[in-house]
């Protein structure tokens, strides 16, 4: 049903793409509407057999609090079954040692009046069960006790106790009955939920109080069986655990059978301790447990007993199916098949996603495609139906009033649409063409010459400025086409990122584990989240000890010489409930540190400069160096180059290429404003992992690589953006060097020497003069070269951005320690 819902959701407007898929899907929700029809059934039948064990079940010998709530329970989460466990659980009342059938019936019959009347307000819900249940349970009995005249403080606190019990079984069974009910869609139950399904089986048993068979106790059979169960399922703790619930429901349904708390719990441990064997060795646990506290509580014909007890549950342990101990294991929370159901559901979701998400690019894709088309096909013919347009406006307003019409356009067709096709191209070249520039082949072929020029002109600007526009559309078509299929292509990563098989990593997180236990640590919890290289991500919950920095000092060059990559502290993060743990996340240490340093002055010394810069990682391995210049000066052209870096930079990190972020800042920047408004972009994007760097000038001053003495120009003829809506973008790239210092400018300060000198051989000089390795004080010092050159006079905004690449460098050198060896990493499976 699921996968129905998902494809009707996915497959709008994609009937063609989607129609096999959907014949399948339809045929898989049939077979799962039989298999879910066929497992309620088998439920429906153990809800109703729990029904009449329940009724039969008793406290003390004389407290039923079990009926009543099971059926409280039962009318809000299955009322399609509420007449058959309410006919189950009289049947099993009749049957009880004591008989309180007639205290049931009437407390179903006063439960029902009353949530009829709360359905008749719209008040009925199943937070209201409890109390339903408590107040039916007291006021039957204090009636029934009220009308022998048999009431004392000891049988009004009996009643209260009930009533309570009852209220307390129905919190507890409405935990746990939608397990068996197909309400719950994860297998993910809390502990508390395990305890309360435990509670309600025991409650179950309680109901075969009295059922002897030869020298086998039922009840005691049925205890030991769920423990063999749970012992194996969830270990020790929870063999325990079910051991203590059952031996105490079991001695509450009789005094006789107090010994079996501390049987059950000790055998219930003993077997879940041997749980990683096999079903033998758990049935081994067990057995030897309840011998061993049975030689000292009971006699020898108890001991008999106990052991053939013990025998027959384990044979039906034996006997009980591998896909129902597997069902129960994915219920129980830490197992693997509880796991495993988790990573199912999370690779469901993750599928579904990167669907949706590859359906959304495909559809960006088609977009494109589509929007390419219309500004592709046809060109030729939309020109001639232009010209034929234009053709006829021309005719229109001059030959249909001329007597040689017919003479002109249907004897000779060819020769006027000729002589008409001649002027319009004369037209084209000569907007400016007067009367006496006519030809005087024209004035023989047309008589009305002089007025078809002047028809032509005024159509021919008309049809200069359409075209204008029409080619400003088509422009902005292959713009949007081009945005389109860039989207597309950033959603199409994103699917395959989601898509990504999660890798199970639990070998090498026990390796780490090991060598940092081994150094003396505290680790909490390891989660290896990718071995990539290059796209190392660890993450270490750890003990740690103020003042001492394990994680850089230890943890960091430990990882690196075991995964044979440089590994680096990312982020950390105390905790902040004292418990004195914290989460470290490790990833890959880049190869190469960027120190940067600005320096910047307004024109006039104003206080707003319409220069702009932003030096910033862009998650991707990438650092980004970018000014920008806005037009002008002041606050309105500091705004429009800080929008454009902003604009660029977003872009960036999503992804996208360089060339089309160019241009949809282009277009961005066009749109913004009516105003001729446009900035420089100067952007220097350094790759940290091998120093390539790649430059993207638009309309921007040159930039220079100080390499040692050697001094580098790099310059690029494009245009700012925001003039024209069609720009060609060129990048330049350049590897660069550890120790390179890069230099970045605006016009104000590289326009400096004046229009006489060579600006570039001049500022070559300048930066060779400047001997400081350090960014900050390298811009300082050429800018106050500068304002010494203007004699401090500030002509303009001026801006300068250094930028020193070197080597990383690690804080801490590796170490070898005994017995370690080099991680092997998985593949990376896609």
């Amino acid at each position: 049903m699921q996968r129905r819902s998902l494809g009707a959701v996915m497959g709008g407007g994609w009937s063609g793409i989607w129609q096999k898929a959907k014949a399948g899907v339809h045929s898989a929700a049939v077979e799962n509407r039989w298999v879910q029809a066929f497992v309620a059934k088998k439920w429906s039948l153990l809800l109703i057999v729990m029904g009449f064990l329940l009724g039969r079940a008793m406290i003390l010998e004389q407290l039923s609090p079990f009926a009543l709530a099971f059926i409280a329970v039962i009318y809000f989460t299955r009322k399609d079954i509420l007449h058959w466990v309410g006919v189950a659980a009289f049947a099993g009342s009749l049957l009880a040692v004591n008989g309180n059938t007639g205290y049931l019936v009437t407390e179903i019959i006063v439960f029902l009046l009353i949530q009829k009347a709360l359905e008749k307000y719209e008040r009925s819900d199943l937070t209201l069960a409890p109390i339903l249940v408590f107040s039916s349970t007291f006021l039957v009995q204090l009636f029934a006790k009220l009308v022998v005249s048999n009431l004392t403080w000891y049988t009004l606190m009996m009643i209260t106790v009930e009533a309570l019990l009852s209220l307390v079984l129905t919190l507890i069974f409405v935990q746990a009955i939608p397990v068996f009910t197909l309400t719950r869609k994860n297998y993910h139950l809390k502990h508390e939920e395990i305890i309360c399904l435990i509670i309600l089986l025991a409650s179950v048993m309680t109901g075969t109080v009295g059922w002897i068979m030869g020298p086998v106790t039922l009840e005691h059979v049925l205890s030991r069986y769920l423990i063999l169960l749970f012992a194996l399922v969830g270990g020790a703790p929870f063999g325990a655990s079910v051991g203590v619930v059952t031996g105490l429901i079991l001695s509450l349904a009789s005094s006789s059978a107090i010994y079996q708390m501390s049987l059950l719990a000790f055998s219930g441990m003993l077997a879940g301790l041997l749980k990683e064997g096999n079903r033998l060795t758990v049935a081994f646990g067990m057995l030897l447990g309840s011998s061993i506290l049975s030689f000292y509580i009971g006699s020898s014909v108890d001991v008999i007993n106990s052991t053939w007890e013990s025998l027959v549950a384990v044979a039906l342990f034996l006997l009980t199916p591998r896909s129902l101990i597997l069902m129960l294991a994915k219920y129980v929370p830490g197992t693997q098949e509880n796991l495993k159901s988790q990573q199912d559901y999370a690779k469901r979701v993750r599928d579904v996603t990167a669907g949706r998400v590859e359906q959304f690019s495909e559809v960006f894709r088609q977009l494109a495609r589509s929007f390419k088309q219309l500004t592709t096909e046809d060109a030729v013919s939309r020109k001639e139906e232009d010209v034929g347009h234009f053709m006829n406006a021309v005719t229109q307003k001059t030959c249909e009033s001329c007597w040689k019409k017919s003479q002109c356009w249907d004897q000779k067709f060819y020769q006027t649409y000729t002589f008409m096709t001649d002027m319009m191209t004369q037209i084209e070249s000569k907007e400016t063409m007067t009367k006496k520039q006519i030809p005087p082949e024209w004035k023989k072929v047309c008589i009305r010459t002089e007025q078809v020029l002047d028809v032509m002109k005024g159509q021919y600007s008309l049809y200069k400025n359409d075209m204008h526009w029409k080619k400003q559309i088509m422009d902005s078509r292959h713009l949007v086409a081009d945005q389109l299929s860039g989207v597309s292509q950033v959603m199409e990563d994103l699917a395959k990122e989601i898509k990504r098989e999660g890798q199970e990593l639990f070998l090498q997180e026990e390796q780490i584990r090991n060598a940092l236990e081994e150094l003396g640590l505290s680790i909490h919890t390891i989660d290896v989240i990718s071995l990539d290289e290059g796209n190392i991500e660890i993450e270490i919950i750890h003990q740690y000890t103020k003042g001492f920095d394990e994680c850089r000092k230890i943890i960091a060059p430990l990882l690196s010489e075991i995964i044979g990559e440089n590994v680096a502290v990312m982020r950390e993060e105390m905790h902040t409930r004292g418990e004195g743990y914290s989460t470290v996340v490790f990833g890959s240490a880049k190869e190469y540190e960027v120190e940067t340093g600005v320096a910047g002055a307004a024109k006039g010394g104003d206080l707003f400069s319409g220069d702009s810069y932003s030096t910033v990682e862009l998650g991707n391995g990438k650092y980004a160096v970018a000014l920008s210049d806005g037009m002008g000066n002041g606050e309105r052209a500091r705004a429009e180059s800080q929008t454009a870096l902003n604009i660029l930079q977003q872009l960036l990190q999503s992804g996208m290429d360089e060339k089309l972020a160019i241009k949809s800042l282009n277009s961005v920047l066009m749109l913004r404003s009516s105003d001729e408004m446009y900035a420089t972009v100067d952007m220097a994007l350094i790759d940290m992992y091998n120093a390539n760097t790649t430059f993207m000038k638009i309309g921007s001053t040159p930039s220079f690589i100080k390499r040692g003495s050697e001094v580098i120009a790099i310059s690029a003829n494009n245009l700012p953006v925001g003039i024209l809506s069609e720009i060609d973008v060129d990048l330049v790239s350049i590897p660069l060097q550890s120790g390179d210092i890069l230099v970045m400018m605006t016009d104000g300060i590289y326009d400096a020497p004046g229009h006489a000198v060579n600006k570039e051989m001049w500022m070559k000089r300048m930066i060779q003069e400047i001997d400081t390795t350090l960014p900050q004080d390298f811009a300082d010092c050429l800018l106050e070269r500068i304002f010494r050159h203007h004699h401090g006079e500030i002509q303009d905004d001026m801006t300068v951005v250094v930028a020193r690449l070197e080597k990383r460098q690690p804080e801490w050198a590796t170490f070898r320690w005994p017995g370690i060896t080099r991680m092997e990493r998985p593949k990376t499976v896609s």
